[in-house]
């Protein structure tokens, strides 16, 4: 198996983690407040690889510099946007509008692409980023179709993820990965910590009641270790094989394994429409996978 199908694969895990775990973060933030929530997941997350960091790969330590902490700061900073504006907009617009404009960085990523780094997407990527992005209306926007500031707070939310899809293929190939990775969610732990400061009654976590809460105890060590250190690593390893604009079609599936997740556990049923929508993005990634014609055209030539 060759890395980039390779990468595929495990970023399609990393997309299905993330879904899957959304009930159990939606639980948990019933206890604890969203900011406050994520500065104890990404903590964790951070001494977790950074203990992993010390003890077994200490030689990436040599190569911190400015450099790779300009990259770090400039990875958690979109990272942070992203999760800080879709929380925010959660309290103003409603849980399936909030999906889908989040999904539109599927559209936003091979648009930064091309302005920051002049990288044209290939033809069958843009195909397939048009049927996700249907996929995404029909799996997750209800009827309600009239936009508030909410939705504005979560388009915010996109621009954060897809920039942070789009610069992790600009670094990834340049700095070690277990030392940007923590460097990058070091500083989601630092802005979400400010912002729980400033805007939340953080001190609840000293409260053995609610911070004990077996729900809570659980999201938050899953989250960390899975959803927040193994995830963000394995991304930022496995996306220098792969084309940012490819990792934003895979990270489409993330609303269709919530939406299966929640099927599960919470015995919620997905409609005719929301088949169809999950189907769509499904689709795109197909879509993506193929070759392109000018590979095809000079496979042929050279057959020939």
């Amino acid at each position: 198996m060759n890395k980039t199908k390779l990468a595929d694969i495990i970023l399609l895990l990393v997309a299905f983690i993330w879904g899957a775990t959304f009930v159990i973060v939606q639980n948990a933030i019933s206890f604890l407040p969203p900011h406050t929530f994520n500065c104890i997941r990404f903590l964790f997350a951070t001494c977790f690889l950074a203990s992993w960091l010390l003890l077994f790969h200490r030689e990436e330590l040599k190569q911190f510099n400015k450099k790779v902490f300009f990259a770090g700061f400039i990875l958690g900073l979109w990272l942070f946007i992203g999760y800080a504006f879709q929380t925010l907009g959660l309290v103003y617009t409603t849980s399936s509008k909030a999906g889908f404009i989040t999904g539109l960085s599927v559209v936003l990523v091979p648009l930064f692409t091309f302005l920051i780094f002049q990288i044209k997407p290939k033809i069958q990527a843009v195909l397939g980023v048009v049927l996700a992005t249907a996929g995404l209306y029909m799996l997750t926007l209800s009827g309600n179709s009239s936009l508030n500031i909410g939705d504005l707070f979560v388009l915010i939310c996109a621009l954060g993820f897809a920039l942070h899809i789009v610069f992790t293929g600009k670094f990834s190939n340049h700095y070690p990965t277990l030392l940007l990775t923590v460097l990058q969610i070091s500083f989601v732990t630092l802005f979400s910590g400010i912002s729980a400061f400033l805007l939340e009654d953080w001190e609840i976590v000293f409260h053995s009641s609610v911070v004990l809460q077996g729900e809570v105890l659980i999201a938050l060590l899953i989250t960390s270790i899975f959803a927040t250190a193994l995830a963000f690593f394995a991304q930022t390893y496995f996306q220098r094989f792969t084309s940012a604009v490819h990792t934003a079609l895979i990270f489409a599936m993330e609303p269709v394994f919530a939406a299966v997740t929640a099927y599960i556990v919470l015995q919620e049923s997905l409609s005719m429409k929301g088949f169809i929508g999950s189907l769509l993005i499904f689709s795109g990634m197909i879509l993506a996978e193929l070759p392109s014609i000018k590979r095809k055209q000079k496979t042929a030539t050279i057959t020939e």
